[in-house]
């Protein structure tokens, strides 16, 4: 929490002022400026708003299914995802042309099925005290990735896609800073001039999305330098990092506005695959988000994980995330395979990456990350059994295929989440409405990932069914049980009655 690199009671990366009740009604208030809700009251809740909400909306259902197809009418629903991202893992990597290349052959070679590959470095790199950092400038560094676009070819050719990283600023006197300086598309101070933000030893421009001429000449670049580039995708970093001191052309107040600038980022981004016609081919995926991210974010992930254990900021958080995340309507949500965040003495280990992967099979994506400091960060090629056990686990995740496209088919037509609270499904049961690390994948899997360290059995609760574990065939009803939880072997059971029984039945093989 040192500098406020955990956050703080003030910020959030989605800030939404809408609440979903275990009663089946959800409430949203039509407003972006600072809320506070009050929940400690038995008899009532308690909500406070800086400004006069413009409705305040609750709509009510008789089961939470229907009520997630209320929430998402009103807010949106996501797009269905490429088909090429169900072909294996998207390999999160950097350091150039020749070392990203080499790895993906390597992993190849072990049988790892890889559906992408992300530089998130391919508009080059900066280095500061925090770690490796990128150069906030949006176009190919032909230095740092030399014959680029000809790999890109070559390997989508064998069916592999290739991703970047783009974000909302730009950092100082760059050629497309100056550009976007000489033409008034930044936010300005109270004064008129400059306002920079210090992201860490470097200081950006924050493109005001408000100025339609702004908006359009960053979509603009959003087309030209990664779409026309021949990216399939990217992380859209950022958006919930307004300064609330800034002035904006539109003449609102950035403290009114904050709220809604992650919208009017996942839009921009939207819009530029909706006019090119690369809606359904290409994917963006975002940590930031308000009201209405919903219809314009494709693909959710959990943000600036810490590469452990810890139980608020590690792998168990990515699970509550994602709940949270879907009852909001945001039924597509994944992580960065063992986390991000490397501070101090917290150094990623074998055991947390092949336990976060291991959880990723059972997710909509999987997706790994080098993190902040990857020089002192177990990575997934730094060891043969590593490599042989994610291929393993991509394969499942592949395996997966015909029900997990089901599962994003429904969430783009009803909006019903991937992953859901055991409640969306077994809502007579009180327990399930305290259960945080636990999820079910769809209607037939329930997951309990294993989030802590040096465990080979854990403890998993299951609602009233007649459930089978993956791993054994052994069946369960309701009630807490232990089962046997080795590396590589997720506590995961299936419903006996599924259609996808076979499906299911198949993968325990593998």
């Amino acid at each position: 929490v040192e500098n406020k690199s955990g956050g703080d009671y003030f910020n959030t990366n989605y800030p939404q002022p809408t609440y979903v009740s275990s009663r089946r009604y959800f409430l949203h208030a039509d407003t972006t400026v600072y809320a506070d809700f009050d929940f400690r009251h038995e008899a009532y809740h308690e909500l406070s708003f800086w400004g006069i909400p413009g409705q305040i909306r609750i709509q009510e259902a008789d089961d939470f299914l229907s009520l997630m197809e209320k929430v998402t009418a009103y807010f949106g629903r996501q797009p269905r995802l490429p088909e090429w991202i169900y072909r294996g893992a998207i390999l999160g990597l950097q350091g150039g042309t020749k070392r990203v290349f080499d790895l993906v052959e390597q992993s190849l070679e072990k049988g790892l099925p890889v559906a992408g590959i992300w530089c998130q470095d391919w508009e080059g790199k900066r280095e500061t005290s925090f770690g490796k950092r990128l150069q906030w400038e949006w176009r190919w560094d032909e230095k740092w990735y030399p014959g680029l676009p000809e790999k890109i070819a070559e390997y989508e050719k064998k069916g592999i896609r290739f991703l970047g990283y783009i974000n909302p600023y730009l950092v100082k006197d760059t050629p497309l800073y100056r550009e976007g300086k000489e033409n008034g598309y930044f936010a300005v101070d109270v004064r008129g001039g400059d306002y920079l933000v210090d992201f860490g030893e470097f200081d950006c421009g924050v493109v005001d999305f408000t100025n339609p001429d702004a908006y359009e000449w960053f979509k603009g670049m959003i087309k030209k330098n990664l779409i026309d580039f021949g990216l399939s995708g990217w992380m859209a970093d950022f958006g919930e990092y307004l300064p609330t001191d800034v002035s904006l052309f539109n003449g609102e107040s950035a403290m009114v506005e904050h709220n809604h600038w992650p919208v009017l980022w996942a839009k921009c981004n939207y819009e530029a695959l909706e006019e090119t016609g690369k809606l359904s081919e290409l994917v963006y995926f975002m940590r930031a988000g308000g009201t209405g991210s919903q219809r314009y974010c494709p693909l959710l992930w959990a943000g600036d994980q810490c590469v452990d254990f810890s139980i608020h900021d590690g792998l168990a958080s990515v699970i509550c995330a994602a709940l949270s995340a879907a009852v909001m309507g945001n039924g597509l949500h994944h992580s960065d395979i063992g986390g991000y965040t490397s501070l101090y003495e917290n150094v990623r280990t074998k055991e947390v990456f092949l336990r976060w992967a291991e959880m990723a099979a059972f997710t909509p994506v999987m997706r790994t990350h080098e993190g902040n400091r990857p020089d002192t960060n177990f990575q997934y090629y730094d060891d043969e059994d590593t490599m042989r056990e994610f291929a393993r686990l991509t394969r499942i995740h592949v395996a997966l295929t015909p029900y997990l496209k089901d599962l994003v088919e429904e969430n783009a037509v009803r909006g019903i989440p991937v992953q859901r609270p055991l409640f969306f499904h077994y809502e007579n049961d009180p327990q399930t409405y305290q259960i945080q690390t636990e999820y079910l994948l769809g209607e037939d899997l329930l997951v309990a990932p294993v989030y802590l360290s040096e465990k080979d059995e854990w403890e998993a609760y299951l609602p009233e069914d007649a459930w089978v574990h993956l791993w054994s065939g052994r069946e369960y009803r309701k009630g807490k049980i232990k089962v046997a939880a080795k590396m590589g072997e997720i506590p995961v059971f299936y419903r006996k009655a599924s259609r996808y029984r076979t499906l299911f039945e198949n993968i325990a093989g593998r």
